[in-house]
């Protein structure tokens, strides 16, 4: 047995695993913001864009402060810009 190969490989197997699970965190992160943003593009059509900012209010108050309104309105803009890519199937999985 080759110890140096064995701890090596673990090392290696490791890094790979911090980087995917790195990379499906981020992915999830991603898909989320541009569902929210889809909610949001929806929800102003319906009763306008005065809604971004009372559901910000709700927001910051029941889940913290880093969704205020200049946050959701990126989200909104986010979906906005790429809802025609190829990206947006793969929010749909």
């Amino acid at each position: 047995m080759n110890y140096y190969i064995e701890i090596k490989q673990k090392i290696l197997d490791n890094e790979l695993y911090l980087k995917v699970k790195d990379y499906s965190k981020e992915r999830n992160t991603v898909i989320t913001y541009f569902e929210i943003g889809r909610l949001l593009y929806e929800a102003g059509s319906k009763y306008g864009d005065r809604i971004i900012q009372k559901y910000s209010d709700k927001l910051m108050l029941e889940v913290g402060k880093k969704y205020n309104k200049s946050t959701l309105f990126r989200m909104r803009q986010f979906y906005k810009v790429f809802s025609n890519e190829k990206f947006a199937p793969m929010a749909q999985k």
